[in-house]
């Protein structure tokens, strides 16, 4: 790892300021300067990214291709510097020269190309992989627009584009000579040709994959990755296929924005051709490397050097691709390509919910995809003969690819890998006894489990420098190096000034989040109260329902003058554009907020903020100033989640259902240190097969409960009037599939108990620390190295820190 002097820095920064803007430091903007640091940053890894695609083609090890629609590493400046040892350097060279390095560093906009905890996490390997030195490549795509930028107007949300490349195009690479051209459409007929059959096409659409690398710094480490993201364009030379300047748009619009709104023919049309334009592209590039650079002809050697990981089903269409490409271009023997393909993927499952389980119908596949129809038929076809006289004809049914006029996404990435991994221990189970149960017959071997994780050690130091610096006072400044060393805090469990350091620490960044707070949305709110924070993706299932249900149970005490701690309640959370029930509730959320928010009658006792454009910066400010963590996903439901593991490591105790990861936190933290409520796996499932779960009884039987519903439709909020009724009825509906009223008794009881420790201070800091100190559990370097080993049979570039 290159170091460099402060007066090195310096030089570097002005002289880039006056090479690109012709200004000194006094006169340039911040959005100069930022531009001017992050070419010196690049430079300072230039190198050491030359040198690993070097070493990596001489070496010959496997590495690792991690295919995903989504890819959400935030910002690049501060991780870069982080990772690279410049970060102190920096600062201060900034300091001297005037300037502060947070507000250059808020010149960033993230990088909008994901929307949560499965893009998150992609991001999070990418660094991890580097980070423990292994060669690791990202393919994905470079939305222009990512997912929207959102606004609330009149309490809706509403989607405005987010165009991030403005300031971050810097970050990314363009490699015109690594293009590729990706086929759509047309027709294809198979043709003899010297005994071999190839597919002649006609008719298509070709479009230009132009690749974008984005560099990967390893943490203190000689590793730096590639995060490869394909952009598409008109191909040189197909003028004439695109005469017009609406058909150029329809190609550039191919990678415009993430998940396209599915709820037109048009829409679900253009999520499976970026689906197939990223898979197609980067299979593509890997087999040219393989040639070109590893100068291997053999493509039965494919699964000793290339390990290709399917990251939910969208990317599922690889397994076909890759057959297109060994048996089409390479022209290999269709079993011997099917061997290579299983040998070479792996899947991630990260849902039990059938609706996020693609299907694609099969007449939408055939006209975009013909060929790739073709195979999966073929693949489909095999299989359900290599089972016939040896399983049930069911279970045949049931596993098939090509169902109903549909190609089931999971069942392809399932039998056309070699392993299938959940992403927590309950969420694994859930796949081999119910949800995957046949394909768990019939392959147990290749079910595993890998518990998510997050970079934990570079998160803190970004995140919560002042929760590091008491880290390194205690435990010493290896646990940046070594996570497991945060056990150690453990030890200072009745060490009162650590505990008082822990309390200071939380109420200096709720403090720094109270301001952020008031400059963004005008309301006031009091440090000193319970920071009650709820951020990720809105969904039904997630439950933000019964969070807003609980805030108006406060409001209710307070106005009859029941007495409550004080709570400041923050959500942070999109709603897809085309999912109605999310965006009501959004609109809920903050309609009662307006109202809790401006009555003076409870004396500011009770305050609720909707933080606009959740994203990974906005986390990095929230998560250090929360009290309480809240992942009341309906039992059975998340399959992992990873802000539950930013929050307890940054010393939020968790009011959780069983659920997902909870569970490997419950049984980290012991279940004293965490609120733990709700319906059990087994008390979910029973519901579902019995059909007997009737909410209405308990709206009936119930006054507190009922008096609760009853306000989403008695005026108390009155410009919440229509959707608030929506809710009413969705969660009185029998058998109701996320428990919401079901659960609303036992949450209200939990947050009693929350309210009564929270009284108790040295025992609510005792509690804190001990999340800190387990958290280390959840750190994806040792989540990677698990993937490395037991999955993709990687060997490390180097050593290793």
């Amino acid at each position: 790892m290159k170091s460099i002097t402060k007066k090195e820095f310096k030089d570097k920064l002005l002289e880039e300021l006056d090479d690109q803007f012709e200004v000194d430091i006094s006169h340039a903007s911040n959005l100069e300067i930022y531009r001017a640091l992050a070419t010196v940053v690049q430079d300072g890894y230039a190198k050491l990214w030359r040198q690993t695609r070097i070493e990596e083609a001489h070496s010959g090890k496997k590495q690792v291709y991690y295919f995903s629609i989504e890819f959400l590493p935030g910002t690049r400046l501060r991780s870069t510097l982080l990772n690279l040892g410049w970060m102190d350097v920096v600062k201060s060279g900034l300091e001297d020269l005037g300037v502060d390095l947070d507000e250059i560093a808020a010149q960033e906009p993230d990088m909008a190309l994901g929307n949560g905890g499965l893009g998150r996490l992609a991001a999070a390997f990418m660094d991890s992989l580097a980070s423990t030195g292994y060669i690791g490549n990202g393919n994905g795509i470079r939305y222009k627009y990512g997912l929207f930028k959102q606004k609330f107007v009149n309490g809706y949300q509403v989607e405005l584009p987010n165009d991030w490349l403005q300031t971050s195009k810097s970050w990314g690479v363009r490699r015109d000579n690594k293009s590729e051209i990706v086929r759509f459409g047309g027709k294809v007929e198979l043709v003899n040709d010297d005994n071999w059959l190839v597919p002649k096409y006609s008719g298509t659409n070709d479009v230009a994959a132009v690749p974008y690398d984005v560099a990967m710094v390893g943490y203190h480490q000689d590793v730096v990755n590639t995060l490869r993201l394909w952009d598409a364009e008109v191909p040189a030379g197909a003028e004439l296929q695109y005469p017009t300047i609406a058909d150029r748009r329809k190609v550039e619009d191919l990678t415009s924005v993430l998940y396209p709104d599915d709820s037109s023919y048009e829409g679900r049309l253009l999520r499976l051709k970026q689906e197939y334009f990223f898979v197609s592209a980067g299979l593509q590039s890997i087999l040219h490397y393989f040639r070109n650079s590893l100068k291997q002809t053999d493509p039965e050697k494919l699964p000793e050097h290339i390990a290709v990981h399917i990251n939910d089903t969208h990317p599922a269409m690889a397994i076909a691709e890759l057959m297109r490409l060994l048996v089409d271009e390479w022209r290999l023997d269709w079993d011997k390509a099917w061997d290579i393909t299983q040998k070479v993927m792996s899947y991630t499952n990260h849902t039990i919910m059938a609706e996020a389980m693609e299907k694609w119908d099969i007449n939408m596949m055939q006209e975009v995809v013909p060929r790739i129809l073709q195979i999966i038929t073929e693949i489909d076809r095999r299989y359900v003969i290599s089972l016939s006289n040896k399983v049930s004809a069911e279970k045949i049914n049931s596993t098939k690819i090509i169902k109903d006029g549909k190609v089931q996404m999971a069942h392809l990435a399932i039998i056309g890998s070699h392993s299938v991994n959940g992403v927590a221990p309950l969420h694994t189970r859930l796949l081999e006894t119910v949800v995957l149960k046949d394909f768990y017959d019939l392959f147990p071997e290749k079910f595993n489990n890998k518990t998510n994780g997050i970079t934990l050690r570079r998160w803190l130091q970004i995140a919560n420098p002042r929760l590091s610096d008491l880290l390194d006072k205690t435990v010493g400044e290896e646990w940046r190096s070594n996570s497991t060393k945060m056990l150690e805090l453990q030890d200072q469990y009745d060490n009162s000034n650590v505990l008082t350091k822990i309390n200071q620490i939380k109420f200096e960044n709720k403090k720094d989040l109270s301001d952020f707070i008031k400059v963004k949305t005008g309301i006031k709110v009091d440090p000193t109260a319970i920071f009650d924070v709820q951020i990720k993706r809105l969904h039904a299932y997630k439950r933000q329902t019964l969070k807003l249900l609980h805030i108006i149970k406060l409001y209710q005490d307070l106005k009859n003058g029941i007495d409550h701690p004080k709570r400041v309640v923050i959500f942070g959370a999109k709603a897809a554009p085309s999912y109605t029930f999310a965006k009501q509730v959004i609109k809920v959320i903050n309609e009662v907020a307006a109202v809790i928010n401006s009555d003076t009658s409870i004396h500011d006792k009770l305050k609720v903020v909707f933080l606009e454009n959740y994203d990974v910066t906005l986390a990095e400010r929230i998560i250090p100033a929360a009290d309480l963590s809240e992942q009341i996903s309906t039992t059975t439901k998340e399959a992992s989640g990873t802000s539950n593991m930013k929050l307890m490591a940054n010393g939020a105790l968790t009011i959780a259902t069983m659920d997902g990861a909870n569970v490997d936190i419950a049984k980290a933290v012991g279940k004293d240190n965490i609120f733990i409520f709700g319906l059990e796996k087994d008390q979910v499932y029973s519901y579902y097969n019995n059909h007997n779960y009737h909410p209405g009884e308990i709206y009936h039987q119930d006054k507190e409960v009922a008096a609760i519903l009853d306000s989403l439709i008695n005026g108390t909020f009155p410009k919440a009037a229509t959707e608030g009724r929506v809710l009413y009825n969705n969660f009185l509906q029998d058998n109701e599939e996320f428990f919401v009223v079901k659960d609303l008794k036992d949450y209200l009881a939990k947050q009693a108990d929350v309210e009564k420790l929270w009284k108790d201070k040295k025992s609510w800091s005792q509690k804190c620390l001990v999340n800190i100190a387990h958290s280390e559990e959840f750190d994806a370097d040792s989540t990677v190295n698990q993937y490395a080993t037991k999955i993709w049979h990687l060997k490390k570039l180097n050593s290793g820190k």
